[in-house]
């Protein structure tokens, strides 16, 4: 087995410092002038980095403006918290032990750091408030689904939980509001095989072996909006929004599904009505049977609160 390489840099507000690899040619005759083209900073910002010993290379020495450039060599950057929107809702932890923390997530924010979404990210949130560097998910859940979310807090115990949840052992339930047609038969299930194409915003079903499997559940309506129980056998990238919008109920609040539609960084008054509600499992290293249920709930199209 190959193995992992660890940063010999510390983190720096709760952000793990960025392992970057150098090129294997190049005409630089520095580190500091492949940064200063590689990296979206002006060259005083890589000077800065330079000297207060945030760039490392791999056996922990610190790199400075006069050291040579070293083709193939990966180097860890603690990088500068980015200027974000604030996302103005509040995290709810419901359960923390010495192995495991369980979080309630607001719609908007992110789990763990990814693109334009770094300070303002679960993670980050999470490790800083509460002094857990080792802090790690032991799943995902989309940036605007709100619900349960599952951290590790020590290393040591992260395989044990993430292997739940790729083995499947993990009963979970979402609820949605969505469209509600008086003619459409429900409970279904639906079966289909989804892809997702890096880049692409959205996910696709396409013909093949079926990947994806999906129960609705009809829980109440009101007028053209209905409260769905999803219970999904898989857990593909979009899966839930996907198979409403395919069976012709798309969730209220979507920016994707069924068409992409552009949102302003500080609009906050429509989120997506996808929860993740319930998490039940049978705890990997203690033997407990847990149960964790959001305390969040979905608002109506209409509904004059506004979304936490």
């Amino acid at each position: 087995m190959r193995r992992k390489l660890r940063s010999p840099l510390p983190q720096r507000d709760g952000l793990d410092a960025a392992r970057m690899r150098l090129p294997d040619t190049g005409a630089w005759r520095t580190m500091r002038d492949h940064l200063v083209d590689r990296l979206p900073v002006v060259p005083e910002e890589v000077d800065r980095m330079l000297r207060e010993r945030r760039v490392a290379a791999a056996d922990g020495s610190f790199v400075d403006a006069g050291t040579p450039f070293a083709p193939g060599a990966f180097l860890w950057i603690q990088r500068e918290l980015p200027v974000e929107t604030p996302v103005p809702f509040e995290l709810d932890v419901l359960h923390r032990d010495e192995h495991l923390l369980a979080v309630d997530k607001p719609h908007f924010l992110a789990t763990t750091p990814r693109g334009g979404h770094v300070a303002e990210t679960a993670l980050v949130r999470l490790r800083r408030a509460l002094d857990l560097p080792e802090l790690s998910p032991a799943h995902r859940l989309d940036r605007m689904t709100a619900g349960l979310v599952l951290f590790t807090v020590h290393e040591a115990a992260r395989r044990e939980y993430q292997l739940l949840f790729q083995n499947r052992l993990v009963h979970k339930e979402y609820e949605a509001i969505a469209h509600h047609d008086p003619g459409r038969a429900v409970p279904a299930v639906v079966r289909s095989r989804i892809v997702k194409e890096r880049g692409v915003l959205q996910a696709r079903e396409v013909p093949g072996p079926v990947n994806a499997e999906t129960r609705v559940e009809l829980v109440e309506h009101r007028g053209a909006a209905a409260r769905y129980r999803l219970l999904p056998a898989t857990g593909r990238t979009h899966q839930l929004r996907v198979h409403l919008a395919s069976l012709g109920a798309p969730i209220v609040g979507d920016d994707l599904y069924p068409a992409v539609r552009d949102r302003a960084p500080d609009d906050f008054a429509d989120p997506l009505r996808l929860l993740a509600k319930i998490l039940r499992f049978t705890d990997p290293i203690t033997g407990v049977a847990r149960h964790f249920e959001s305390r969040r709930a979905l608002a109506w199209p209409g509904d004059a609160r506004p979304p936490r």
